[in-house]
């Protein structure tokens, strides 16, 4: 399943979006510790596609997706 949320992030130089928090619905954010891979790819949990962020929170491997300007998470 895929739950669509709000995210910081900064443009890089390059035109690159850099993740660097998430929004929970409830309100809480969650800094994102590292971003180990950028690539295209398709989501195998919810369909959608776009560039897939694999980033570490707290810990914890994530998929985070942006696609058209919208950015998603896989959720278990």
């Amino acid at each position: 399943m895929i739950k669509f949320i709000d995210v910081f992030a900064k443009m890089t130089t390059d035109g690159i979006p850099k993740p660097i928090s998430i929004i929970w619905e409830d309100g809480r954010t969650f800094e994102i510790d590292k971003i180990l891979d950028i690539r295209k790819k398709a989501s195998t949990k919810g369909g959608g596609a776009g560039t897939r962020y694999v980033v570490k929170i707290n810990g914890h491997e994530k998929f985070l997706f942006l696609n058209d300007y919208k950015w998603f998470i896989e959720v278990d």
